[in-house]
């Protein structure tokens, strides 16, 4: 665990003005408590040895006095006050890194890594780097400052003491080290629990109708309940460190202070050196170690967070897979064609989809079929430019040309098809918004939307809630049913005019009434020239569709494992 990890001065912009800020106000600290240690050192020195004070120098010297000690406070203050603007500047720009790298990684990370663990990492996670700036990177940059300059301030008034401070120093970072092992050990250990238990949390939230239906609902409780009880284990585990930690590096600092005083002491008594240097060096030397003893202090208490960072930056290590810069061809004229693609399913021991060959012609009706887990929804993902294939390539055949698709630019790509999934992206708010939200177009009803809530057979859920499309859900869609979703992600399809449509089994958690009303506008689609792909299991689909293609896996042989 590296005290100031590179990485976060180069993800995080708010990082390279605070520390550069924090490394001046400590260049001020130390200037103003080598003035006040010299004035009050000189004031009380010549009082102590009974001379007499010149007409007005009282006065000033306290005048002076006062005024670092404002500037002190001063410091103190815009410290405290832009630590925590930039601790939450820091976090989010992390966040939003971690996030758009994680998309641009792809699905498929997602699924071979867990989507769990990005979210608890992105919220929870990340804010606890709040303690790391706030307290921890402040007096660290102050051992780098402060107590250099008051070390070569000591060796110039007495260089005795400046060796014992310079001998004794070194055993707090030792000790640091030693017990720093131990923290990160134990905050990774906290990280990892509270990883699992989001994502476990988060597949019961998820999947709470499925086992409401079961009559399973309490069945996963003894496993949230022992990861609690680990997650409560490791953080208690954690403190108890911190203060054992705290209470030997204070041990350490005070011994080394009194080795510097009663080193002092000895030498005033036998006249060694003058009350004024003696004054001056007793004053600097708890200053000398206050940055490394509130560094140690600090250290577990920013533990976390800096674990929480190295997982972060461990994300945006991984190299995404290479973007295309052609812009896509036009797909109202150009025809797509899957030669021999295979992708390895994540966590198994075989293709899903394994081989698959098919041609996508302009204005055509298709119908992906097969078995649940034989791929047809990765190779949806792959036409997507979402999923690069582990073998075979697909090819857009437009222009008098053939381009290799992880060749074309993805937004380019993206604006030309309107996709259907089967678990649609709902955002809190009325259905109006969700409608249209992911179109970035104003809230406003308007016959094209009206023409799209029709075509996908959404008017009717319109008509059947409380106040309309003025209706408020929440997230994922909470406040409508299953199959209400589903015909809401219909609507957003129909409402796009683009040439390419994909739909993800559209027909789910329909019934037949409205079943049939989406195969008449699927058919609608198909016959003002769209070509229409569709992942199909029921047979009023697989009917409708012009040509059927079968999806397999195909379990990999031991030489290709």
């Amino acid at each position: 665990m590296k005290p100031l990890d590179p990485r976060l001065v180069k993800h995080a912009r708010a990082a390279r003005a605070y520390i550069i800020l924090t490394a001046a106000l400590g260049l001020i600290t130390a200037v103003a408590v080598v003035g006040q240690a010299v004035l009050a050192a000189r004031l009380v020195g010549t009082v102590a040895s009974g001379e007499r004070l010149a007409d007005g120098v009282l006065g000033t010297s306290l005048a002076w006095i006062g005024m670092i000690v404002a500037v002190r406070i001063a410091a103190t203050w815009t410290q405290e006050r832009f630590a925590h603007r930039a601790a939450i500047n820091t976090i989010a720009e992390l966040r939003g890194a971690v996030l758009r790298h994680v998309v641009a990684l792809g699905p498929r990370h997602a699924a071979e890594h867990g989507a769990a663990g990005a979210a608890a990492l992105v919220t929870r996670g990340l804010d606890a780097l709040d303690a790391y700036f706030a307290r921890y990177l402040p007096q660290l940059l102050m051992v780098v400052t402060v107590t250099p300059v008051l070390l070569v301030v000591a060796g110039l008034t007495d260089w005795i003491a400046a060796a014992i401070m310079v001998v004794t120093i070194p055993l707090i970072p030792v000790f640091m080290v030693l017990i720093g092992r131990l923290t990160e050990a134990f905050s990774a250990k906290r990280l990892r629990t509270m990883t699992k238990l989001g994502a476990q949390v988060m597949d019961l939230i998820t999947g709470l109708p499925t086992l409401q239906a079961l009559g399973r609902e309490k069945g996963p409780a003894a496993r949230v309940r022992q990861l609690s009880e680990a997650h409560q284990k490791a953080t208690f585990g954690t403190v108890r460190i911190a203060f054992m930690s705290g209470a030997a590096l204070e041990l350490i600092a005070t011994l080394s202070v009194a080795l510097v005083a009663v080193s002092v002491g000895l030498r005033l008594q036998v006249g060694g050196m003058s009350l004024v240097d003696g004054l001056t060096i007793i004053m600097i030397a708890p200053e000398v170690f206050l940055p490394l003893r509130n560094v140690g202090a600090h250290f577990h208490a920013s533990a976390a967070g800096v674990a929480a960072s190295e997982a972060a930056f461990d994300i945006l290590a991984i190299s995404p897979p290479p973007a295309g810069a052609r812009p896509a061809p036009d797909l109202a004229h150009s025809t797509i064609v899957f030669e021999d693609v295979s992708v390895h399913a994540p966590g198994r021991d075989y293709d899903a989809p394994a081989g698959l060959g098919f041609t996508l012609r302009p204005g055509s009706l298709t119908a992906l079929t097969g078995q649940s887990g034989a791929g047809k929804s990765t190779a949806v993902a792959v036409l997507l430019s979402l999923t690069p294939p582990d073998s075979g390539r697909v090819l857009v055949r437009g222009g008098g040309e053939d381009v290799d698709l992880r060749e074309i630019d993805p937004d380019s790509w993206w604006r030309q098809i309107s996709w259907a999934p089967q678990r649609p992206v709902l955002l809190p708010g009325t259905v109006l918004e969700n409608l249209l939200e992911l179109y970035e177009a104003d809230a406003q009803l308007t016959p094209e939307v009206e023409a799209a809530a029709a075509a996908a057979g959404f008017d009717q859920v319109v008509a059947e809630l409380p106040e309309g499309w003025a209706t408020r859900i929440g997230q994922d869609g909470v406040g409508l049913s299953v199959g209400q979703r589903q015909r809401l992600a219909l609507a957003r399809a129909f409402l796009r005019d683009t040439p390419l449509v994909i739909l993800d089994e559209p027909t789910a958690h329909l019934d037949q009434v409205t079943e049939q009303a989406v195969l008449d506008s699927i058919g609608r689609l198909h016959a003002a020239g769209k070509t229409v792909l569709l992942v199909a299991h029921r047979p009023a689909l697989l009917e409708q569709a012009h040509t059927a293609v079968p999806v397999r896996s195909t379990a990999l042989t031991g030489a290709d494992r």
